[in-house]
């Protein structure tokens, strides 16, 4: 059993920057993909990044590519989300999840464990 804890979360301005990191437990980190997805109340959860065990380039979602960066820490099982250039419209609640497998999936229904999410809020 895998278990995820997000932190970093917090109130920036719009054009800010935030650094969210998620620690995982149990299970064999290095043999999960980690993702991030974020979720506004009334919408579906959103894809933002997700990177395979091996190593290899993170996948973006479309609304946060060429803003946002993913990585991951294998020796200290915790992967980071940073969060540059932020908007208004990235204000949601942001979960870490994670996977067996080097497949990197955007769809929420491929990963089987979740953290309880951070909350961002970008004022304008």
């Amino acid at each position: 059993q895998v278990q995820l804890v997000e932190s970093g979360g917090g109130l920036v301005q719009t054009g800010g920057s935030l650094r969210l990191s998620c620690a995982a437990s149990g299970g064999t980190f290095n043999a999960n993909t980690m993702g991030w997805f974020r979720r506004v109340p009334g919408k579906d959860r959103e894809f933002v990044a997700a990177v395979s065990w091996s190593g290899g380039a993170p996948v973006y979602g479309s609304s946060v590519k060429g803003r946002f960066s993913m990585s991951r820490d294998n020796a200290k099982n915790t992967v980071y989300l940073q969060m540059n250039s932020l908007k208004f419209e990235d204000t949601a609640v942001y979960y870490c999840a994670a996977r067996s497998g080097s497949a990197v999936p955007t769809q929420s229904e491929a990963y089987a464990y979740w953290g309880q999410g951070t909350q961002v809020t970008v004022s304008e």
